[in-house]
């Protein structure tokens, strides 16, 4: 929701700018996305999407579930788990943004977003990196997003002047100034997509049989899934994932839901009816995907780690064996002080000429901000104390008895490791890997977990849900962070803001997470909850509990399969090998296959559309990307419209 929230932030502002005696700029512009992304970070960060509804709907009594979760405690729950992960992600800005430079290619795109929506003053000033350092097209991994060098050639008149900032780094990016009619199309196509987007919404709740229609038949609709919902959110999702993405899921539905489907159910795998969790073929397919995505995320999670690895040892190793067979062992140890460092010069003993960990050795780090815009590291070390003592606290109070003090504890340190991971993955290709550092999780716990423990599933699901918050609220700062570091805003102003949201969206998620509970029946027709039912499979994957008729041979092959595509792709993305997009990427694939169809093909439509616009009629990405940002938030919207018709009981035609 990142470019989301700055558009409509913009919008709002702009037409209050009358009454305001302070000037609305990038810097403020961001802080406001910052906090809005926040908010919406936590239904996802605080465990509603998924584990909560496992724990409360999925389990089975001997498995000491389902549980009865209060109001108060899910309130608890969230905002304990809401600040460690947006804490922990202060030491790391300076390591991944300021000396790697990380790409974070959404956040970038945010940030020229916003540089194109105030470049009519002319003062929206941007500094950027290099243009090598700046994310091509085709370098992400499971998201074609807007990337800012397409939208610069394109979107801006950009006028590049060299300056020099005190040591003379950085290039520095003016915008010029943009139409003042463009910005009002601009503003207006936001405003028509918005207003059709509600309409739908509003329409669909009286007619719902438009959110299921059998566009390929009654058969293929009641036998086998087969239906379409044309939710304007749906497609605009779509736009924004472009259309590498959109096509792999579009490829996991024809495979899981074209084939596999079918092929369970006669061969008598699945022999209940197909929509059915337990004996039907969803229930069957789900376990395929879940190898594709274990698989995938493995494999991205070991590039993460071997890759830095493997650059210290070839850089380093060979200097290293010759100061041992050459210096003292007071070089030696000072050498060994000076590696730790980083990036300091290891002269006279090591003197790197070309390191592909970084280039920030040879060229230094980026000019970061005024300290007086920084967060001190006490503030830093205070807040994880208390962040994390709040988590512990949390979790025991909301789920008494149910999970251990160490395994609690041993669960958050997994989650500040793997962060860094998560952290270091999304910055180099816009893919925040949290499912996968949530599956890591769970299969270690199983490893702890005593066997035959009645709450082994219960404390497997709180162990990965913990692991899972805290990379996401890393990464979404992150990527708030070089937004905010290339429009020139205050860290601390941004971390602040991050932490007032995250407050506020998690009493507001728990909150409208019970009022949808009460109101629609979960799982049902409308809400599925399949994230929650491939955590609970999981669990029980791990801790031993038998699988459906052939599901291992199948999810053995599907795993082995993409591990092998996901070993190409990440080889391709770091080679520039332009084939790479052709290459079904496991975790678009596997969300194609336990999703219903209905929910992939939209998205499809969305991704076409982005590859017209901006492939084959070579348009600007800015006009097509505002559009989806209108159409999501009309649905996103009034869908609480929505639920408080259903709330007070208003009949459907």
């Amino acid at each position: 929701m990142a470019m989301p929230s700055a558009l409509i932030g913009f919008a709002y502002f702009k037409l209050v700018s009358r009454l305001l005696s302070y000037p609305f700029t990038p810097v403020e512009n961001v802080l406001v996305q910052s906090v809005a992304g926040s908010v919406g970070t936590m239904p996802l960060g605080c465990g509603f999407v998924g584990v909560i509804p496992a724990l409360e709907f999925l389990l089975k009594p001997k498995e000491n579930g389902p549980l009865s979760i209060s109001l108060w405690k899910l309130i608890v729950w969230a905002v304990g788990i809401c600040f460690f992960g947006v804490v922990f992600a202060v030491p790391l800005r300076r390591e991944v943004i300021i000396r790697e430079k990380l790409k974070f290619p959404s956040g970038t795109a945010t940030a020229l977003m916003i540089g194109v929506l105030h470049g009519e003053k002319g003062d929206a000033g941007l500094m950027l990196q290099q243009s090598r350092d700046l994310p091509l097209r085709g370098q992400e991994d499971e998201s074609d997003r807007l990337l800012p060098a397409d939208t610069a050639d394109r979107s801006l008149e950009l006028s590049r002047t060299r300056s020099s900032r005190d040591a003379g780094q950085g290039d520095e990016v003016e915008l010029g100034a943009t139409d003042h009619d463009d910005w009002k199309v601009k503003i207006k196509l936001l405003t028509v997509s918005f207003g059709i987007s509600a309409l739908y919404t509003v329409v669909s709740y009286f007619i719902p049989q438009l959110r299921d229609l059998p566009i390929f038949g009654l058969p293929l609709a009641h036998n086998w899934l087969w239906t379409f919902n044309p939710s304007p959110a749906y497609v605009a999702q779509g736009i924004i994932m472009g259309p590498s993405t959109t096509l792999h899921m579009l490829f996991g539905a024809i495979i899981g839901w074209g084939v596999l489907s079918p092929l369970a159910k006669s061969k008598g795998w699945a022999p209940g009816p197909v929509s059915d969790w337990t004996t039907g073929s969803k229930g069957w397919i789900v376990w395929v995907s879940l190898a594709i995505m274990l698989a995938d995320s493995f494999v991205s999670l070991g590039w993460v780690i071997l890759r830095p690895t493997m650059s210290i040892i070839r850089d380093y190793y060979p200097e290293a064996r010759r100061a041992f067979q050459e210096h003292s062992w007071k070089e030696i140890f000072t050498f060994q002080i000076r590696l730790n460092k980083g990036y300091s010069a290891l002269r006279p003993i090591i003197t790197p000429n070309d390191l592909s960990l970084t280039k920030s050795v040879t060229n230094g780090p980026e000019e970061d901000a005024p300290p007086e815009h920084l967060i001190s590291t006490r503030t830093t070390l205070i807040g994880l104390i208390l962040s994390l003592s709040l988590c512990i606290a949390a979790v025991h109070y909301s789920f008494a008895g149910l999970i251990p003090l160490l395994l609690t504890l041993l669960a958050l340190v997994l989650a500040l490791l793997l962060s860094v991971m998560g952290v270091r993955a999304l910055g180099e290709t816009d893919l925040n890997p949290v499912s996968g550092i949530s599956k890591l999780t769970q299969l270690l716990f199983a490893l702890v977990t005593p066997r035959g423990s009645k709450n082994a599933i219960i404390v497997n699901l709180l162990a990965g849900a913990l692991s899972e918050s805290g990379a996401l609220q890393a990464g979404d700062l992150m990527q708030d962070l070089k937004a905010g570091h290339l429009l020139g805003a205050a860290p601390s102003a941004q971390f602040y803001g991050q932490l007032i949201g995250s407050a506020v969206g998690a009493v507001l998620s728990a909150g409208v997470y019970r009022l949808y509970t009460n109101v629609y029946q979960v799982p049902g027709g409308q809400f599925q909850i399949p994230t929650g039912y491939v955590w609970v499979f999981t669990a029980r994957l791990v801790t031993g509990q038998g699988l459906p008729p052939m599901v291992p041979e199948w999810a053995l092959g599907a795993g082995v399969l993409f591990a092998v595509t996901t070993t190409v792709r990440t080889w391709g993305a770091r080679t520039g090998w332009g084939g790479v997009r052709f290459v079904p990427g496991g975790i678009a694939v596997a969300v194609g296959m336990y999703n219903v169809p209905s929910f992939t093909l939209a998205r499809t439509i969305g991704g076409l559309i982005h590859l017209y616009w901006h492939t084959y009629l070579g348009r600007e990405e800015t006009p097509v990307i505002i559009l989806a940002s209108g159409l999501i938030l009309g649905e996103g919207l009034f869908s609480i419209v929505n639920l408080l018709l259903a709330s007070f009981g208003v009949p459907h035609l």
